[in-house]
């Protein structure tokens, strides 16, 4: 083995390329089970984003296969991908081999049956609908239905009917400003449904209805179960057996139970969440093998376990997997299937058979088929730190790592703080690429899972109520100022970087505070007025509780907004936008872009045509990746190891 070369942090070249990552690496989403037959959908960058439904037949008879077939289902150019929330999720729903879904382009409801091609269900009208089951008896889908047919106004959300013969639609329930996870009894009888108003998000508080079916359809007798204002139902859903189970917060964690006779009953009370907050629809994180038998998975600080939980006993048995991240997960008799993946291991849809539980998980179809080798692979630390107001606060720490290379003696690498969108939401230590081109070429990353973030419990969740752009920025900065203090990473050049929510505390950390050198703001707010008057619906009202409410706290708003205090940034930024962004428009970045300009600080700005919030496209995703090392590579002075695009940057 040759020895490592001793090069300078920054300058190592990596088999980890941009090309490389755009070009075999897909998005797995959704997982749904039909018979022996599992569906999943594929992000494709390839082919612009384009969301692909795929198939997985158990075997292929006329090949004599047993290892399974798979195939895409919907064909070019259909995109399976709702807009209602602009998030989207739930797009598709399966039964008896026959799809349903929502596609991109005109957001009308498709069926598919085996082996024909797509037919709309409903009419071209300004609808979009998500979050869809299957009403055999009654011949019909019950979804949600966003209607955008009255401009001037908010969408109108709604539960509703659609009858798959004529399209015909039927109000269910209305009234309230949000609904989703329609879900029927197994004898048909009833649906159960979470709803929320304004200004909660679905994490804050909700409702857990019931109905029965009347006669023609409508729904009757209409009971609330449970939630409220300071209480998140996720995921309720019927077992075999006409039990309604949900999750709850109420206890301060996402925890399990079900409602029988009127009564409410904890089913496996423990400091770990089940549940995850509901950015998009078709989330889920149980389901049943039998009345007796429910799958589940939970998250304990940050590392999601596998378990199986009897519904008599209420035992609760961890199931052992390679795992740490696990999601979609989806259930029928004798199997359970979910999205997976590990610090070593990307993410890939993989399948358990529940009567083989020592045998290893069945892969499906990895996001990844590259094979790195592992000596290339930084592992993830879980660190806990000291933070305001004598708190601690949580982050994945990457090291520099390169079989190849060792840096110079007494060189300390710079680091890249991570700051996660939501903001509430989490990281995880799932293998990313991306996190690995950078700790190949010798940063430290930081991925920060400050205060606001999910997966340790509410009380955690809430540190961010009122204090968005500054719990977030302290845990980012004291995260980076923790592992310099301990020699780890070099503090004069620490940089920080986020998407969306995440852009907001990139910009906030490098405005209010000094210990950053340099960062980038992906699609990233800068005013928070401007955001407060212009965004969509779902989050219209989120910042009454990250902020305060609107108008009557403008003082707060400007307070906190990096485009009003342009004269307390001294270091570079670079901006990365997408022009067809409805949720942060792109005058967001062109307002900083501009004050940087003219403050004369180093200034890039790199705007995407036809991206909107985050970025699809194969060749988008490698100028942002490419573009951002770039940038720190001409601030800092190191060479970069490979030729990259040079990204103009302004008063350099």
């Amino acid at each position: 083995m040759a020895e490592p070369k001793v090069s300078p942090y920054g300058t190592w070249k990596s088999p980890i390329t941009s090309d490389l990552i755009v070009a075999g690496t897909i998005g797995l989403g959704q997982v749904a089970l039909d018979g022996d037959d599992t569906y999943w959908t594929e992000s494709r960058p390839t082919e612009a984003g384009r969301n692909v439904l795929v198939r997985r037949t158990p075997d292929d008879q006329i090949n004599s296969q047993t290892d399974g077939q798979i195939s895409d289902v919907t064909p070019a150019p259909f995109n399976v991908r709702t807009r209602v929330h602009e998030y989207g999720g739930g797009a598709f729903t399966v039964a008896q081999g026959m799809v349903y879904f929502s596609n991109f382009a005109d957001q009308r409801l498709y069926r598919q049956e085996p082996g024909g091609s797509p037919q709309p269900i409903t009419p071209e009208a300004a609808f979009r609908y998500a979050n869809a089951v299957v009403d055999a008896a009654g011949q019909r889908l019950i979804c949600v239905r966003e209607d955008h047919s009255q401009g001037g106004h908010e969408p109108i959300n709604t539960l509703v009917s659609v009858d798959l013969n004529s399209g015909d639609q039927q109000v269910l329930v209305s009234g309230n400003d949000f609904y989703a996870s329609p879900c029927l009894s197994p004898d048909g009888s009833r649906l159960a449904w979470i709803t929320w108003h304004h200004p909660n998000l679905p994490w804050d508080g909700t409702e857990l209805w019931v109905g029965s079916f009347q006669a023609d359809g409508s729904l009757g007798q209409l009971e609330q179960v449970a939630g409220g204002l300071e209480e998140s139902i996720f995921q309720p859903e019927w077992s075999p057996d006409g039990v309604l189970y949900f999750v709850s917060d109420r206890t301060d964690w996402w925890n399990l139970y079900r409602w029988q006779n009127g009564k409410l009953e904890p089913l496996a009370p423990m400091a770990a969440e089940f549940g995850l907050p509901q950015w998009v629809f078709g989330m889920s994180t149980y389901g049943f093998a039998s009345a007796n038998q429910l799958i589940c998975t939970y998250n304990e600080r940050g590392t999601w376990q596998l378990a199986s939980l009897d519904t008599t006993t209420l035992k609760l048995e961890p199931i052992a997997t390679p795992y740490t991240e696990i999601s979609s997960l989806q259930v029928a008799p004798g199997r359970v299937a979910f999205c997976a993946g590990s610090p070593t291991k990307a993410t890939s849809v993989v399948q358990l058979d529940l009567s083989r539980l020592g045998s290893p998980p069945e892969i499906l179809r990895r996001s990844s088929e590259l094979t790195i080798g592992t000596s290339y692979l930084s592992q993830p630390e879980v660190i806990e730190f000291p933070t305001g107001n004598g708190l601690t606060a949580y982050a994945f720490f990457y090291p520099p790592q390169n079989c190849d290379y060792r840096a110079l003696e007494g060189e300390r690498p710079p680091l890249l703080v991570k700051s996660h969108g939501g903001p509430t939401g989490a990281t995880s230590s799932v293998l990313s690429l991306r996190t690995q081109y950078w700790t190949s070429r010798g940063f430290a990353l930081l991925d920060v899972n400050y205060g606001g973030s999910t997966g340790y419990g509410r009380a955690y969740r809430q540190r961010l109520r009122d204090r968005w752009g500054i719990v977030d920025v302290e845990d980012c900065t004291n995260g980076a100022l923790y592992l310099a203090q301990q020699g780890k990473v070099d503090g004069e050049r620490l940089t920080i970087s986020g998407g969306s929510a995440g852009g907001y505390t990139t910009l906030c950390a490098l405005t209010f505070q000094t210990s950053f050198k340099a960062g980038a703001s992906y699609y990233g707010v800068s005013d928070l007025e401007a955001l407060a008057r212009d965004t969509h619906k779902f989050e219209a009202r989120y910042l009454d509780g990250l902020i305060g409410p609107y108008p009557e706290r403008q003082d707060l708003y400007q307070a906190r907004s990096p485009i009003h205090a342009t004269e307390r940034l001294a270091c570079p930024v670079i901006f990365f936008q997408g022009l067809e962004d409805k949720v942060v428009p792109p005058n967001q970045a062109e307002m900083m872009v501009e004050a940087l300009r003219a403050k004369g600080l180093p200034v890039a700005y790199v705007a995407f045509v036809g991206e909107q919030h985050g970025f699809r496209r194969a060749e988008n995703i490698k100028r942002a990746l490419d573009g951002e090392f770039y940038f720190y590579a001409r601030v800092f002075g190191f060479e970069p190891a490979d030729p990259i695009e040079p990204v103009p940057i302004e008063n350099l």
